[in-house]
């Protein structure tokens, strides 16, 4: 085991300055333990009715939290709402700096006030950027994320359930209407997304409407499958499941249908329009809104042109220690770019493109995952009760679905954490990146941040159950690390694997960038991407195609894990042989979600009290 600085040279990442305007008592006011106490339990009571509320107006997020109150109804999606959503936050700020006297608090709640303000500063400054996105996309978007949460999130336990999965999908007409408008606004602004992205969102639209009810084909399309799955699980008498189903297929073709059938139309519509334009400068507000991205998303602020350096220092820094496996593996030459093309090409590391192959790749993803769970006493106190399972992309999202990702277990405990694995096409799931991607996904990575911070005790609602990109992803990432430093990526590959999804995530700086910023085309990007890093060729494409429609996100991976690497590496130098590796994970972990410069804020606390 080699110490981490060895593999990581800490780079310090400036952390954003919060908005804090705090009322300060003068600096001689001693304040009471009661008085401390007592405004502590009033800023929590007012936290949580807060997030309440919110939870209240979104049917889809009470889902996803496994509440019940609104299971037949979907959010809704008009400015309109918007506007509203705008004005509650305005005065739940206002509330918040009149009611609650900022030196009066305990120290955990210090922490929730200054996040609180900190959120809500930066909805209320973002608010005039909301057109800037694509709401259809091959990411993302109500055309496959709506029968997404349908399959994965709106469980049926009994026919109230299954009622109110029905009258989901007869309300889907009027959503996708909504849907439309929002799309009409953003094509008026000139908002439209790049050519290459429209035949994905077309190609998952008719997936949906493919299969009965909506042809005689014998087999049933994704939701009906979906729904009379769940249903002949229920042990209902014949008659009443036939009855269920009946109406669902009915839902499907008065409601569903059309409104795919509308979304189907006007996208092909406005493919016309659609250029090969590909980065944000291209929107109205282009610069703008693309500075309020990085801070947004990183939390600190970089500028573009920083993140951009950063990012190539990391690409060279990363290439010198791949070519050391090189060595190790006593490859023919010293050309990295013979190593890549070697990488992608032998047939010894990708698994069989059919499905004995996506099974075998499944349960070696099941293996490592279960072999990680039996170290993680050496890393952490505190650890999840909610379990995690692997479960593969389903088909009708596979095709431009994203290579893996996490989804959070429900705070009732009915549905476990999910990594999701997507097995489209074997060749883009690499075996020696599959150790990497497991404790990036799952444990210890998004699982073991997510699930323990919903399961947090005396801690406001919003703070367990909240997030930013460079905290959530800045730990996956380091969790990468941790694998090593316990002793696994044993196989030398395996460990060129941890490299190039830490590679990966460094050329992200310099594309992501290059693109928005720089004015890259997407062809550019790629070229950079298949020069300097080993991923597959069809896994470069689509992630720089991802970058493409979601502006800054994939920065702040990178950013939040030198952030916690710089942390860490502070801890250890300044505590010395009080350092612990289990107690700095503690501090990270059991805070939830924190900006970069809050987290920051929690280490010095913790060096101090070692100290």
């Amino acid at each position: 085991m080699k110490t981490m600085n060895t593999f990581f040279p800490i780079l310090t990442i400036a952390a954003g300055v919060f908005l804090f305007s705090c009322k300060n008592e003068p600096a001689n006011q001693k304040v009471s333990a009661d008085e401390t106490s007592s405004e502590s339990k009033r800023l929590n009571v007012f936290l949580d009715k807060v997030f309440d509320e919110a939870v209240d107006r979104d049917p889809m997020r009470q889902s996803y939290l496994g509440i019940k109150k609104d299971y037949d109804k979907w959010p809704d999606i008009s400015d309109e709402r918007s506007q509203k959503e705008q004005e509650i936050a305005i005065a739940e700020l206002d509330s918040l700096k009149k009611n609650f006297d900022f030196n009066k608090l305990d120290e955990q709640s210090k922490i929730s006030y200054k996040l609180f303000e900190y959120n809500s500063n930066q909805q209320i400054k973002n608010f005039k950027f909301r057109f800037d996105d694509y709401p259809t996309n091959q990411m993302d978007g109500w055309h496959s994320n709506l029968p997404a949460f349908l399959i994965n999130i709106h469980q049926i336990a009994d026919t109230s359930d299954a009622k109110a999965y029905i009258k989901r999908l007869n309300g889907v007409d009027k959503l996708f209407d909504q849907l439309i408008v929002q799309l009409k606004i953003r094509e008026e602004k000139n908002i439209i997304p790049p050519k290459f992205v429209f035949p994905y969102v077309l190609t998952d639209c008719r997936n949906v409407l493919t299969g009965k009810p909506f042809s005689n084909d014998h087999k049933s399309s994704t939701l009906l499958e979906d729904f009379t799955n769940k249903i002949n699980k229920l042990n209902l008498d014949k008659k009443r499941a036939e009855e269920l189903i009946a109406d669902a297929s009915q839902a499907l073709l008065t409601s569903v249908k059309p409104a795919y059938e509308k979304l189907i139309a006007y996208t092909t519509q406005l493919e016309k329009k659609a250029t090969e334009d590909d980065g944000c400068w291209k929107f109205p507000d282009g610069d703008e809104f693309y500075n309020a991205a990085l801070e947004r998303t990183t939390t600190t602020n970089l500028t573009a042109d920083e993140i951009h350096e950063i990012g190539l220092k990391e690409v060279a820094r990363i290439q010198g220690e791949m070519k050391e496996i090189m060595k190790k593996v006593h490859f023919k030459n010293d050309n990295l770019q013979d190593f890549f093309k070697f990488m992608r090409e032998d047939k010894q590391f990708y698994f069989s493109n059919d499905s004995a192959g996506k099974k075998a790749y499944m349960a070696k993803a099941v293996e490592i995952i279960n072999t990680m769970k039996a170290q993680l006493d050496k890393l952490f106190v505190t650890q999840p009760k909610a379990p995690i399972e692997v479960k593969a992309v389903e088909a009708f999202r596979e095709k431009s679905a994203t290579g893996a990702f996490y989804e959070e277990p429900a705070l009732d405990g009915s549905r476990p954490g999910r990594y999701y694995i997507n097995l489209y096409t074997m060749q883009d799931q690499p075996i020696y990146q599959m150790e990497a991607l497991a404790y990036h996904e799952g444990i210890p990575g998004h699982h073991m941040q997510i699930a323990i911070a919903q399961e947090l005790k005396n801690m406001p609602k919003f703070r367990k159950n909240g997030g930013n990109t460079a905290y959530q992803e800045g730990w996956a990432l380091y969790s990468e690390q941790l694998g090593k430093e316990i002793g696994f990526y044993s196989d030398p590959y395996s460990d060129f694997g941890r490299l190039s999804m830490e590679i990966f995530r460094a050329a992200r700086l310099v594309v992501d960038t290059g693109i928005h910023r720089k004015k890259w085309s997407r062809k550019k990007a790629i070229d950079y991407f298949l020069a300097n890093i080993p991923n597959p060729e069809g896994d470069c494409i689509k992630e720089i195609e991802r970058y493409i429609v979601w502006p800054s996100q994939a920065t702040g991976y990178k950013i939040g894990m030198l952030k916690i690497l710089e942390l860490r590496e502070k801890a250890k130098k300044e505590l010395g042989d009080k350092f612990s590796l289990k107690e700095f994970h503690e501090v990270i972990l059991t805070n939830g979600p924190l900006p970069l410069s809050l987290l920051e804020e929690n280490v010095n606390n913790w060096i101090k009290s070692k100290t």
